[in-house]
């Protein structure tokens, strides 16, 4: 490793798999390589869909033992997907795996939460969207468990992953901010809310912001991984879309981003959230971000739709696929890319054709054409939400910022430019793990404000620009068909 540089390990899980990076952060360099990437593979078991926490642990530590090998590091950070967590008795042991978001236990029960505080309410205290998965329905869910009853502490996952690496406990802002029970103007818990609800916000481990100190690797950890101590592990967005909105490589405000992967999250940053009830009608939430920004956004089903098609395809060669995609003729059948119908795994290609068929329009047959349907209502999706949050948040852009796997995606990077009349800036392909490491680093005093981190990031990252072509008239045409079904 160059003596120049400080090398951190970003921990960076996503719904299909986890790795470990490590990024190399020193003047006017920024870079990153995966020292080990594992699956992250749901079991659906008699009760319901889990996650194997067990053995997500297991490969952060596998990874720490590889990120090891390649030099000594200064921090360890981590993030993953939002709203899920574990539950610890008494005695600090996990009581089962956690729920997964997918999970059908929460059906119906958004409604027994309205009916104690109506879902306007429930949006002007805590800004969030609706989303049958929130935390605040799961926990609602969850309360009639044996589980429930011995729970003396609720962390989210990747805070329960940062207490077994360190032996402390703590609740990151920015995924806290996905319960449904943060006050997004205040930072901090919306105490009345929760009282209302009857959520006992004891559960819940102190609050912590980007940034700050996590605790330190502990003995028996560094014994495990060959690491040499102390290490400390610090907290990063640990919510991976804020460290992926973090790497935006923005040259000012006037940008929309698009993260996207299995789900896209579209919208943008501001200094406060939007609290409007045109602002929850449109399905926008505030979720937070990195040095108290407001991440409005809305999310959208994301390539889990082409996922799902190719794992029931056999797992074709997607590069192919996309070539073969890219001559389909556009726009001849779209679906509503943020329909919930879609959330659940299975059958994706036939439940593509079904949505198509029953609004009247031409039916997918083959996987070239299901997927340009599919690319084609991603970059709809995104186009309506990029034009909403500007109109609704009175913050106009010049740039779309696309960054996570989705880059990597030609044709749906070049489709949503044409698609939201803008040029599109795709890059970088690991805007998480990058995120994650910068905010390690400026912890360390290597890097500055949020500014300085995103020119690092323009200075030194991949990017590829897309400029706006097609028709217009032709995505306005898709757009009202979509509107009328």
């Amino acid at each position: 490793m160059s003596t120049d540089t400080t090398a951190f390990a970003a921990v960076d899980l996503g719904a299909s798999s986890g790795r470990v990076m490590v990024g190399r952060v020193g003047p006017d360099r920024l870079d990153l390589t995966e020292a080990h990437r594992f699956p992250n593979r749901p079991v659906r078991l008699p009760e319901g869909l889990r996650w194997d926490v067990l053995g997500l642990y297991a490969g952060v530590l596998d990874g720490l033992r590889a990120a090891g090998r390649l030099g000594p590091l200064a921090s360890v950070g981590i993030d993953s997907w939002a709203v899920d967590y574990g539950l610890l008795d008494a005695d600090g042991a996990l009581l089962g795996n956690p729920v997964h978001y997918r999970d059908t236990r929460t059906d119906g029960v958004a409604e027994k939460v309205w009916a104690s505080v109506p879902a306007p309410e429930l949006y002007a205290a805590t800004g969030l969207q609706y989303a049958p998965f929130n935390t605040l329905y799961q926990l609602t869910a969850a309360r009639e468990s044996a589980q429930w009853a011995h729970a003396r502490r609720l962390l989210l996952v990747p805070d329960l992953l940062s207490h077994w690496l360190t032996g402390e406990q703590g609740t990151e802002l920015t995924n806290a901010s996905t319960t449904q029970l943060i006050d997004p103007t205040t930072r901090d818990w919306s105490y009345g809310l929760a009282e209302r609800l009857g959520v006992d916000l004891s559960l819940f481990a102190p609050l912590r912001r980007p940034g700050d100190p996590a605790g330190t690797l502990l003995p028996e950890v560094l014994e495990e991984t060959g690491l040499t101590g102390p290490v400390p592990v610090t907290a990063v967005g640990s919510h991976d879309t804020a460290s992926a909105v973090a790497a935006v490589p923005a040259v000012n405000e006037r940008f929309a981003y698009i993260c996207t992967g299995t789900w896209s999250l579209a919208g943008l940053e501001l200094d406060a959230p939007v609290l409007t009830e045109e602002s929850r009608a449109a399905n926008f939430t505030n979720e937070l971000g990195l040095d108290g920004t407001v991440r409005y956004l809305r999310n959208i089903m994301g390539l889990w739709l082409l996922q799902e098609c190719v794992r029931a395809w056999g797992d074709p060669p997607l590069d192919a696929l996309l070539r073969e995609a890219a001559e389909v003729p556009g726009l001849r059948s779209v679906v509503d890319a943020g329909d919930p119908a879609f959330l659940a795994p299975g059958r994706m290609p036939e439940r593509v054709a079904e949505a198509c068929r029953a609004t009247g329009q031409p039916v997918p047959g083959t996987p070239a054409e299901i997927t340009r349907c599919i690319l084609d209502s991603l970059a709809l999706a995104h186009r309506r939400a990029v034009r909403d949050a500007q109109r609704l948040a009175d913050h106009p852009v010049d740039v779309v910022h696309v960054v996570g796997g989705g880059t990597r995606n030609a044709l749906l990077c070049r489709l949503t430019a044409d698609a939201c009349g803008l040029p599109v800036v795709a890059g970088p392909a690991e805007a998480a793990a990058l995120g994650n490491v910068l905010v390690q680093a400026r912890a360390c005093g290597l890097v500055g404000d949020r500014a300085g981190m995103r020119g690092l990031l323009a200075r030194t990252q991949e990017l590829t620009r897309y400029e706006p072509g097609g028709d217009p008239a032709a995505w306005q045409a898709a757009a009202d068909r979509l509107a009328a079904r």
